[in-house]
């Protein structure tokens, strides 16, 4: 008779005794090649049953660190979250929705979406399950929650479609933001924006009234020329009048021709004639020219919207420049490049406050130098008509070229500039529908350059 074979006892896990089994095969079973077979199967079954343990131990550390990260999101949520089914029954919310509602989720989830909103908001929620379907998103609609107190709190609202992982269409998505605060938030916004603007008005108001201040030298130079040149006529006229009115008197009680001739001869009665017709014409000239710089200087410093009008362009920069250099201590030596004639149609009170603007930059920048210079020259190229003024300072470093157009920019020390000269400049520039550049020269110095649009120039 042959041997029995014990059969190996069973471990406590139900898996079978290695050791035992070894020992049956060891004595020399007529099954041994059976048994090594069901051994290695065991082997690899528990190895499977250990990677199992490990990746479902992982994937539940790693769900729960999501579910976490999810609860922490929709906790920290300022805006208000509605997941639905598709038929619009509330599946899951966020804290903000709890807040107003005076609610815990608990009691929300499994309730109708039309249970939180207001009657008059029925409509267009009941609608929403029915938009989804049909592939329609409703973005920013106002509709009303029923708040813990029983009021109702206006929201703006999204809502779009909610799909599974395979792609199939289960439910709606709804987002809203209380619309108090959105108009809170626009009103601050509106009035932060109110006051820069107000401030920088305010801001260009003080740079024209602080070129004011630098000008008011120039141009009463400007205007003490015409003036005293009308006094002197005045004058002249004055003394004639006397001598008029006296011959006049005597033409009356003299009736010698002789007399009269030798009277008409002291008193230079052909000579008022003859200097009478120059001398009106030359005091209406001067209080044309008064009037004139006045006129230039109210537009120069009015806030009133100004007409495009004809105009010299080199008789606009010849002035300009004079009002700077007469209100300069050290004014630099000036070389005009400037046709006989040009003329244009635009802003002439824009046109002259950005060439004083221009000019009084380049007299600031070589202030100190003991032989300063300015070319400024206008003519006409490609684009349409330039009016440039050349300084030759230290120019134009990569910082403050990048800069130089920006409010509030200046290389001045503090309490000697506001910087916004040359922005000022840029935004009349643009507004004539034209540019201003300032770049470095070749041949040293900064240049700045004014274009206009060829339309409205004559040559």
């Amino acid at each position: 008779m042959g041997r029995s074979v014990q059969k190996p006892p069973p471990e406590a896990g139900g898996l079978l005794d290695k050791a035992g089994v070894l020992e049956s095969l060891r004595i020399g079973s007529p099954d041994e090649g059976a048994w090594i077979e069901v051994i290695r199967k065991m082997d690899q079954v528990y190895a499977d049953l250990v990677r199992s343990q490990v990746e479902l131990e992982t994937n539940n550390a790693a769900l729960k660190d999501a579910q976490r990260f999810i609860s922490s999101v929709l906790a920290s949520m300022t805006d208000i979250l509605i997941v639905c089914d598709i038929d619009g029954i509330i599946q899951q919310t966020n804290a903000a929705l709890e807040r107003i509602t005076g609610k815990a989720g608990a009691q929300i989830c499994g309730q109708p979406l039309l249970s939180i909103f207001t009657g008059e908001a029925a409509a267009l929620v009941r609608k929403l399950p029915e938009k989804v379907r049909s592939g329609q998103s409703v973005v920013d609609c106002e509709v009303s929650l029923v708040s813990a107190a029983g009021e109702a709190v206006p929201l703006s609202v999204n809502c779009t479609s909610r799909y599974n992982h395979r792609g199939k269409l289960v439910g709606l998505v709804l987002i809203g933001r209380p619309v108090g605060e959105l108009r809170r938030a626009y009103e601050e916004l509106d009035q932060a924006h109110h006051k820069l603007r107000q401030a920088q008005q305010e801001l260009i108001l003080s740079e024209k009234m602080a070129a004011l201040g630098r000008l008011v030298a120039g141009v009463a130079h400007e205007l003490n020329n015409p003036i005293s040149f009308v006094f002197g006529n005045m004058h002249a006229l004055q003394r004639y009048g006397k001598n008029i009115t006296r011959y006049l008197g005597a033409v009356e009680t003299i009736a010698d021709p002789a007399k009269l001739g030798v009277l008409r001869a002291e008193l230079k009665i052909d000579k008022i004639a003859a200097d009478l017709s120059p001398l009106v014409e030359g005091t209406l000239e001067g209080a044309e020219r008064v009037n004139e710089i006045v006129h230039d200087l109210r537009r120069y410093f009015s806030g009133q919207e100004e007409q495009n009008e004809a105009f010299e362009l080199p008789a606009i920069i010849r002035t300009a420049t004079r009002w700077v250099e007469k209100t300069s201590r050290n004014a630099p030596a000036i070389d005009f490049i400037l046709p006989d004639s040009l003329e244009i149609s635009s802003k002439k009170g824009h046109v002259h406050q950005i060439i004083v603007n221009l000019v009084q930059n380049g007299v600031d920048v070589m202030e100190g130098e003991a032989n300063s210079r300015l070319v400024v020259s206008c003519g006409r190229d490609e684009s349409g008509v330039f009016a440039s003024v050349r300084d030759f300072g230290p120019g134009l470093t990569g910082e403050i070229e990048s800069h130089v157009f920006e409010p509030f920019f200046t290389t001045k020390p503090i309490g000697k500039g506001t910087g916004l000269g040359l922005y000022v400049s840029y935004g009349m520039a643009e507004e004539l529908g034209g540019t201003l550049t300032g770049k470095n020269h070749p041949e040293g110095g900064a240049v700045f350059s004014l274009h206009l649009p060829q339309e409205g120039s004559h040559a």
